[in-house]
């Protein structure tokens, strides 16, 4: 039996992303600086701040290897050293595309607590139900996933090598889950 895949468009992420920012906006939460971990969560970043309007700060961080296996644990690649007195007594919006393991979204909120923000909150596109490696500080006290999914492989539109399979791959199985009586995805 083929492995179960989740395929998600850039349409529907975009959907996702606007319900976020009306949860966010709905909460009070009002961020001074979004943060984007790459590379997944580039494009989520770009589109909140479509509807979230505020400056972006890219990190760069790696758990995998050129051979997609897992490092130790994750590293800098590229960092926003030179902003830190731009982050001090900010709130901060974290954001990348899944919560698998949670190792890169808790080693980034470690590193950008040491910059003393006055908050930091948590947006990702998928939270995997699963045990996750670590867990968050207590400082996160807001974590807004777009939706929850069991451990199940995500294909996201920008590693799609031809965008108008990925598009079909998604109404495909939208319309199959449909068959099969099951709760759609988005």
């Amino acid at each position: 039996m083929p492995e179960e895949k989740l395929y998600v468009s850039y349409n529907t992420i975009h959907k996702l992303i606007k319900k976020l920012a009306k949860q966010i906006k709905d909460s009070g939460f009002d961020p001074d600086v979004i943060v984007a971990i790459g590379s997944g969560g580039f494009i989520p970043a770009r589109i909140i701040k479509t509807f979230i309007n505020r400056p972006i700060y890219a990190v760069g961080i790696s758990y995998y290897g050129i051979d997609h296996k897992h490092r130790e644990h994750p590293t800098k690649i590229q960092w926003i050293d030179e902003v830190q007195e731009q982050l001090k007594g900010k709130k901060v919006l974290l954001i990348d595309e899944v919560d698998d393991t949670r190792a890169t979204l808790a080693y980034c909120v470690g590193e950008l607590l040491s910059y003393q923000p006055e908050e930091i909150a948590v947006l990702i596109l998928h939270n995997k139900l699963k045990q996750k490696d670590v867990e968050f500080p207590p400082e996160i006290k807001r974590y807004y996933p777009a939706m929850e999914v069991g451990d199940i492989w995500i294909k996201y539109p920008w590693d799609a090598d031809d965008i108008d399979e990925q598009d079909r791959l998604e109404k495909e199985m939208i319309e199959r889950m449909k068959k099969e009586g099951k709760e759609l995805p988005f």
